[in-house]
């Protein structure tokens, strides 16, 4: 039996039904008076979404059993788990609160994480020594779920934003939450350039010297920055526009860089697409979507969302996360990239329950904070995995 194959279709199969559903849960906004309709949008939105979630357990089961190790080793593997995550998150809250609105939310989330995984080589490969351990699926799953909780609270935190800024002028605040939006079409533009350069099948070969010795890179974005020092070796691939800078160590260092430059300037282009058409700020144009839904139930998820996820993050990102780098390296802590990033996403979401539970941060405030929490796991995701180099870095 081909369990590699089984497990691709899984997941596509449970990407397609999270689609449906996201149809389903924005077909509960339309008429307040039709509550029969509404409620038999958000149940076939729910029930799609369980199927989906239950496809994507058979992805990760036979990918296991195809690769004979948990499929959290990679950067596909990771951030697959890591939507999956926020699905199984979404449906935790969902059955707390009954929801709907926030599945419209939510899910395209989940939906532009699972597209992002899949722009990273999916093939299956054999555990390095220090991975070849039960810390791999005990520390990676726990610290991925707890991340995916703590996404949700930014999801309600930024419908939360999003319903109670006056759009009808422009302030410092329309133009930070407008800044937060454009950061998700940032990380849209990475599954659309990823996905249609994959498509391509493009591939451009660098030579470059790394520690004295000869060897290549590959590139399956167009270089648009180039490996520091390196020789383009594939003919009429396109030339690079500047080199990585000399602090990032290695040409594969460049080849990640050159990723996020891609992902700002396709995320962009359908940044101003939409704003086009559009024709006023994403905010204001979500912002009718959301009128009727109660702010203080948004608050409430949101904080809930962080009282669940941060004792998680707690368990796997440090106590988890000390126990596997003592045995591995023979050192409860170092300052490795990684782990200096997951100190500071524990000091802030400690500080978010500080400022909320004994300062009174409700409300806007505590919605701003989710928002910032987002940021360092997005930063600790993408910046810290595909630019700073360290024993932790995945792709």
């Amino acid at each position: 039996m081909d369990y590699l194959k089984i497990s691709g279709t899984a997941l596509y199969t449970a990407f397609f039904l999270y689609l449906i559903a996201t149809i389903f849960f924005g077909a509960t906004i339309k008429d307040d008076k039709k509550k029969q309709k509404q409620g038999v949008s958000g149940i076939i939105g729910i029930t799609l979404t369980l199927v989906g979630f239950a496809a994507q357990i058979v992805y990760f089961v036979t990918r296991w059993i195809a690769s004979g190790h948990a499929p959290v080793s990679n950067m596909f593997e990771f951030v697959t788990f890591f939507g999956m995550g926020l699905v199984l998150a979404f449906i935790i809250i969902y059955f707390i609160y009954k929801l709907n609105i926030l599945g419209l939310f939510a899910l395209p989330l989940a939906l532009i994480v699972i597209a992002y995984a899949s722009i990273f080589p999916t093939d299956v490969s054999p555990l390095i020594s220090s991975l070849q351990s039960h810390w791999l699926y005990i520390h990676v799953t726990t610290v991925s779920i707890a991340e995916a909780i703590l996404s949700i609270s930014f999801v309600a935190g930024l419908m939360y934003l999003i319903r109670q800024i006056d759009q009808s002028k422009g302030s410092a605040r329309t133009f930070w939450l407008e800044v937060i939006l454009f950061g998700l079409f940032i990380l849209l533009g990475f599954s659309v350039a990823g996905g249609i350069f994959k498509a391509m099948d493009y591939h451009a070969e660098f030579q470059y010297i790394e520690q004295g010795n000869e060897t290549t890179v590959d590139y399956q974005m167009p270089a648009i920055a180039g490996p520091h020092d390196g020789k383009l070796l594939t003919q009429d691939a396109m030339s690079p526009w500047f080199q990585a800078p000399s602090w990032m160590h290695g040409a594969d260092a460049g080849r990640k860089f050159n990723s996020v430059i891609w992902s700002v300037f396709v995320g962009l282009v359908i940044y101003l697409i939409f704003r086009l058409i559009a024709r006023k700020r994403v905010g204001a144009t979500i912002q009718p979507l959301i009128k009727k839904v109660s702010p203080n139930l948004l608050d409430e998820v949101s904080y809930r969302a962080v009282a669940i996820g941060f004792p998680l993050f707690t368990l796997g990102g440090l106590v988890f996360a000390s126990i596997w780098a003592q045995q591995a390296w023979g050192r409860f802590w170092g300052w490795d990239p990684k782990e200096v990033w997951a100190l500071v996403t524990w000091f802030f979401y400690a500080a978010f329950l500080h400022l909320r539970l004994s300062r009174g941060w409700h409300g806007e405030k505590s919605a701003w904070l989710a928002a910032g929490g987002f940021a360092i796991i997005m930063f600790n995701l993408i910046a810290v995995n595909l630019i700073l180099a360290g024993l932790h870095s995945y792709a």
